[in-house]
């Protein structure tokens, strides 16, 4: 049996956390001219973050591979055709038609449609809402016994406002900027930083565009440091840290909507 394209979890409140890279699965026709292998096509994606959205009583996780169509990215954009879609990769041994493409496309247009009238529901059952738009990166792209990048460009949690009206959602940025920074990591604090890596990707720009005022989309990205990004392999102890520390964001970010005097 197929997978399906995602799973939607729709729980009270006007908190949303979603995992669009998490899923692996692709359909068999694809499946069959993809010229990478499985532990290649994982290092692209962000397995665990699906977990992550436990933050949130409602949650949304892909299942189907960035490979397959990349939801954060805009519906020209979504279906990689070319290696410089996909990081150099030489995704396909063959062309794709473009039959398949366009079942490919069909994905995305259905995941947008069923995200908006999910969202719409917290608008009209809340007034505005928040969404922790979920990812991690790679920082060992020279190999895994290469040198990780340089730690000043690649913060170990990058909290992506740039497709945000930031005047307007400060209060609510800086709550979880505020908390994630203030969590003991097993000890320590992490390194929190803004706009430094990424600055947010399609799903963020496309709520702030169909939501205006009411959607606050916040593309929260983990460097890889719980994982081996080569083997996939998790370090136990980190990747737990890590759910803990999104799980803290919660707290602060709804007391924030809830207290917080919005202009009208």
């Amino acid at each position: 049996m197929e997978e399906p394209g995602w799973s939607i979890v729709a729980g009270d409140g006007p908190l949303v956390a979603t995992a669009i890279h998490d899923g692996h699965a692709m359909r068999e026709e694809l499946r069959a001219r993809c010229a990478l292998r499985g532990s290649v096509m994982l290092r692209e994606e962000d397995p665990f973050t699906g977990e992550w959205t436990s933050v949130a009583n409602t949650r949304v996780v892909a299942r189907r591979s960035r490979f397959e169509v990349d939801l954060n990215r805009p519906r020209e954009k979504a279906v990689y055709l070319e290696p410089g879609d996909a990081w150099g990769l030489d995704v396909w041994r063959e062309p794709l038609t473009q039959e398949m493409v366009d079942r490919s496309l069909s994905l995305h247009d259905s995941f947008y449609a069923e995200l908006k009238l999910l969202l719409r529901s917290k608008v009209e059952g809340h007034g505005r809402f928040v969404l922790l738009d979920l990812h991690s990166y790679n920082h060992r792209r020279e190999g895994p016994e290469g040198p990780p990048a340089a730690p000043e460009e690649n913060p170990e949690v990058n909290v992506g406002t740039g497709n945000l009206d930031r005047e307007l959602w400060a209060p609510v940025v800086e709550a979880l900027l505020s908390a994630l920074r203030g969590f003991d990591f097993r000890g320590r604090h992490l390194d929190v930083r803004e706009n430094v890596k990424f600055r947010g990707g399609y799903l963020s720009k496309w709520v702030q565009q169909e939501f205006p005022g009411s959607g606050c989309a916040l593309a929260i990205e983990f460097k890889k440091f719980f994982i081996d990004e080569w083997t996939g392999e998790p370090v136990p102890e980190t990747l737990e840290a890590v759910r803990q520390a999104v799980a803290s964001i919660a707290t602060p970010v709804l007391t924030t909507l809830a207290r917080w005097d919005w202009p009208v």
